[in-house]
């Protein structure tokens, strides 16, 4: 090819990928609130719009045309085998399917449809409704289906224990905190549905209920002692006097109310906001007290409508949604002024003096966070405060300066004693107690982890020596906790290349050399699993079998992950990364935006899966800008240079791994 249609080609395929920027650009800023701030559905599997439904009949209190809008949903994403799974393309599931069977005959449909009996046929080759998880079976247990006894003993008196007790609530998760206290409630009344169509589902059972004597699997040694215990503890209940009992109700009611949180609801959770509703009820507010009515409408609010069907969302993602926006538009430019806007949204809701959960253990720490959500004061996360002020530190303006500075200092008083950042606490490690009855979803904790603990340590990165020992520490905790392929476990994304991108990005604001033996590996473990076409993907079956780990259908998000992971590894100029650009290129569609079905993030491992629409928004804007700032940059510091008629040339070191620049781009057009 001559110079001169190289040159041609090259800038033709500079103009390709301006326009692919460009019109993703203006596509995630035409979905920015006029305040500032970015929100995307945030959907998960069937159970949440399950859940509504059976709420709805728990308290009488049915939306005819709600209800019919959620079956609508419900009937939609039933697999051809009769069963629901926790994420497109899964395996069903069988506490799914039971929620799902139930809601759909509680909302009148006929268990003789092929629907119901395929349903029906498939919740039984799981082995019925018995070997539903022990949420599912709480749900049961207060709609009469099956006695108390099958469900986990957890007495009100439990909020009594003191913090040196094995049990304590500060040694389990925020989530299961606010999913418990309330849950105490209901169980300790034995609080009963009200079922206003008296509709039940006894033929999902194997055994009938009441002759069924295996309801708790042993998964340990551990877990049996814990389950001889329980029983043991659960015969002494009639002993409890009356007024333990009371004072441990009044207890529990007192910390509920205390987070209840306004519109945005306990925990800012649907599980969390649906119990906490009921136990209200339960403890006798009306239905027009304000404390209900605005548990009510918390509920409300995180419900979506897509056509004639209605879901409902798990919470919102506000504050994650914007900082991850900011971000990519910062790597994109073009948009300062929408960035502005965004910030300063965000400055506004930086938790400084508010009572906040993690206080009880850190009472001298000042706080910087951020929460997820619009507000959970109580309890905000490292994710989101690591996200934000790196979007702050990126701006440059001046007035941020202190806000940045609180985050960092709130992170590393958040540290955990073994060097890595957990989602909402520190120190949650006390893993017997995920071998509890309760614990059957073996989420009941909040450890430190790869994806977070990445975002911490690029937020120290980019202060210097602030938080030096801090950032060091962290890095130590990361290079044990990588994988023997090189890879890096993601909790809160969808999985070891979302955990491995997480980490590379860190290593590089880290200063760490892309010949670095840690970073080789994972970008050799990148390469290693992409897909032919330059794509990648990964299926939430690696939770279950790491063996899985890297492969399954690509997705938009997914290839943004591994080719910013390839270029925060050194690897901008190689075939990888360009083939996985060209890619994503070709994916966008005539909005601007990427789109799939695919689910891409954990809400716990192997038990809840999430679908973040945003990712698939800002991710591939976010990696084709990187691209583009880094062939310019390599281009500048190869001293590409262009002499005679168009003839191109490269410096020796640039010709030794492959002229950037026009070349490189030229290759995005060809095959």
């Amino acid at each position: 090819m001559r110079a001169s249609d190289q040159m041609a080609d090259a800038l033709r395929a500079e103009s390709v990928l301006d326009t692919a920027i460009a019109r993703a650009r203006r596509a995630l800023l035409d979905r920015q609130h006029d305040n500032g701030h970015w929100c995307f559905e945030f959907e998960a599997d069937c159970t949440i719009p399950a859940e509504y439904v059976l709420m709805m009949h728990y308290m009488d209190e049915v939306d005819g045309e709600l209800e019919q809008r959620l079956a609508r949903y419900l009937r939609a994403h039933q697999q051809t085998d009769g069963g629901w799974p926790l994420y497109p393309g899964g395996a069903p599931d069988i506490s799914c399917s039971v929620k799902c069977y139930y809601a759909l005959k509680l909302a009148g449909d006929a268990p003789d449809a092929a629907h119901m009996q395929r349903a029906h046929a498939q919740i039984l080759k799981l082995g019925g409704a018995a070997r539903a998880n022990v949420f599912t079976r709480i749900m049961l247990a207060q709609f009469r289906q099956i006695p108390w006894r099958a469900v986990p003993y957890m007495p009100a008196e439990l909020i009594l224990l003191p913090r040196w007790f094995p049990f304590h609530f500060l040694k389990v998760s925020y989530w299961s905190r606010t999913v418990m206290v309330p849950l105490l409630i209901l169980f300790s009344l034995r609080c009963q549905a009200c079922n206003p169509r008296g509709v039940n589902v006894r033929e999902l059972f194997a055994v009938p209920p009441e002759r069924e004597r295996h309801w708790f699997s042993v998964r340990s040694l551990l877990n049996r002692v814990f389950l001889y215990l329980e029983h043991s503890a659960r015969l002494f209940e009639p002993l409890i006097p009356g007024f333990v009992r009371r004072r441990a109700l009044k207890r529990c009611e007192e910390w509920m109310v205390a987070r209840l949180n306004g519109e945005d609801g306990l925990g800012a959770i649907f599980p969390a906001m649906v119990n906490a509703y009921e136990a209200l009820a339960a403890l006798g507010y009306a239905a027009d007290h304000p404390l209900r009515q605005t548990a009510k409408r918390a509920l409300e609010l995180l419900l979506m409508e897509r056509g004639d069907m209605t879901y409902c969302q798990p919470c919102v993602s506000p504050v994650w949604d914007t900082a991850l926006a900011v971000l990519a538009l910062q790597e994109a430019g073009g948009a300062e002024r929408e960035v502005r806007r965004a910030l300063d949204w965000l400055a506004e809701r930086q938790l400084l003096e508010e009572p906040a959960a993690w206080r009880a253990y850190r009472p001298q720490l000042e706080s910087g966070a951020w929460a997820f959500q619009y507000r959970n004061d109580y309890y905000p996360d490292l994710d989101d405060t690591a996200a934000v002020a790196w979007a702050m530190k990126r701006s440059d303006a001046s007035d941020y300066y202190w806000r940045i500075l609180r985050a960092a200092e709130w992170l590393a008083g958040m540290q955990s004693r073994d060097g890595g950042f957990a989602s909402f606490d520190a120190d949650n490690t006390h893993y017997y107690l995920n071998e509890i009855p309760f614990a059957d979803h073996g989420a009941l904790l909040d450890p430190p982890t790869e994806d977070v603990t990445g975002r911490c340590v690029a937020l120290f990165s980019l202060l210097g020596e602030r938080c030096y020992v801090s950032r060091e520490l962290a890095i130590e905790w990361l290079t044990k906790k990588q994988t023997t392929s090189g890879a890096w476990w993601g909790r809160w994304g969808t999985n070891y290349i979302y955990g491995t991108w997480s980490v590379l990005a860190a290593l590089e604001l880290a200063g760490i050399s892309p010949a670095d033996a840690r970073v080789r590996r994972a970008a050799d473990w990148l390469k290693s699993v992409q897909n032919e076409d330059g794509s990648f993907g990964e299926t939430n079956d690696s939770y279950e079998n790491p063996a899985l780990a890297g492969q399954g259908p690509a997705t938009p998000e997914q290839t943004a992950w591994a080719v910013l992971g390839l270029m925060a590894a050194g690897e901008v100029r190689s075939d990888s990364v360009h083939r996985g650009i060209r890619w994503l290129l070709t994916q966008q569609a005539a909005d601007g935006l990427w789109h799939t079905d695919r689910f891409n993030a954990p809400g716990f491992p192997r038990v809840f899966y999430l679908r973040y629409h945003g990712y698939s928004a800002y991710f591939p804007l976010w990696a084709l800008a990187r691209y583009r700032w880094l062939v310019v940059q390599a281009g500048k510091d190869n001293s590409l240079s262009l002499e005679g008629e168009g003839e191109v040339r490269c410096t020796e070191r640039a010709a030794t791994d492959g002229c950037p620049g026009p070349n490189r781009a030229a290759g995005l057009l060809s095959g």
